[in-house]
């Protein structure tokens, strides 16, 4: 299940979307992330599985393995619709009452409407990495962040930061992976035993792995200082930025999603 997550990898590839330039398909995942939350009816979350999917076409990436990137908030979804179904009340009798524990449709509703949006905030951001490499995220951050410069943000030390915080996630759980099964091969039960007994079970594998992490740290200070890493002042560009007739369509494309979802909540 670990290695299931699909935010922070990246599948090179010539579609479309991975042609798109990344300021665009950074914002457009900041707007969509807005949109989902605007959405107030099934009906416009129609529109929003149509574009989906059809982007998933376009980026020519399996649905399977899409759905796999999914598996590891399954148990995150279902506190979510616990929680909303069993907490939330209505002003309308309850659909199903038994001791104290009472269910209201708007409960179920909102239950729903919970784990749509956290499936397809999964799914956008996905798309987003699977589709852009590091290099071209960190561009299109810094770029973003340019215009703050002058108030003294220091948009590519922050672009810098972000990207590679978003690319050891899946390096992060591999070596996760790797220290649960050396620690399963030396006797260790993962599995068994009530939630608390889960817990401290975990605690072996978090030592090695903040080990970890911080000598990774250190070698990339070490690899980054030895190549006269600086900071983006003065720095060049092998590949400069330019907004292409692709980006015009795919913003049309979005727009067009935008309006609609805003225009179906009436």
């Amino acid at each position: 299940m670990i290695k299931d997550i699909t935010i922070g990898q990246y599948i090179p590839g010539e579609s479309f979307v991975h042609k798109l330039d990344p300021r665009l398909k950074i914002l457009i995942s900041l707007l969509f992330i807005v949109d989902l939350f605007l959405v107030n009816n099934f009906k416009g979350y129609l529109f929003v599985v149509i574009f989906i999917l059809i982007t998933i076409l376009i980026a020519n990436l399996s649905f399977k393995y899409i759905y796999s990137g999914l598996k590891p908030i399954l148990v995150l979804l279902l506190i979510t619709a616990i929680l909303n179904i069993f907490m939330t009340t209505g002003k309308e009798p309850a659909i199903f009452h038994w001791g104290f524990i009472s269910v209201y449709k708007e409960g179920l509703t909102i239950a729903a409407f919970m784990i749509i949006r956290l499936v397809f905030l999964i799914m956008g951001t996905s798309i987003l990495t699977l589709t852009t490499s590091p290099i071209e995220l960190t561009d299109g951050i810094e770029s973003l962040l340019r215009p703050f410069k002058r108030i003294g943000v220091p948009a590519h030390e922050l672009a810098m930061m972000m990207t590679i915080a978003l690319r050891f996630i899946p390096t992060l759980m591999d070596e996760t992976d790797k220290i649960m099964k050396a620690q399963m091969a030396r006797g260790a039960d993962f599995e068994s035993g009530n939630l608390i007994s889960r817990a401290k079970s975990l605690i072996p594998i978090l030592v090695p792995l903040f080990i970890s992490s911080f000598r990774r740290a250190d070698e990339l200070a070490m690899a980054m200082e030895s190549r006269c890493y600086k900071g983006g002042e003065g720095r060049t560009r092998m590949k400069q930025l330019h907004i292409t007739k692709k980006d015009y369509i795919a913003s049309f494309a979005f727009t067009l999603l935008f309006v609609i979802t805003i225009v179906s909540r009436t």
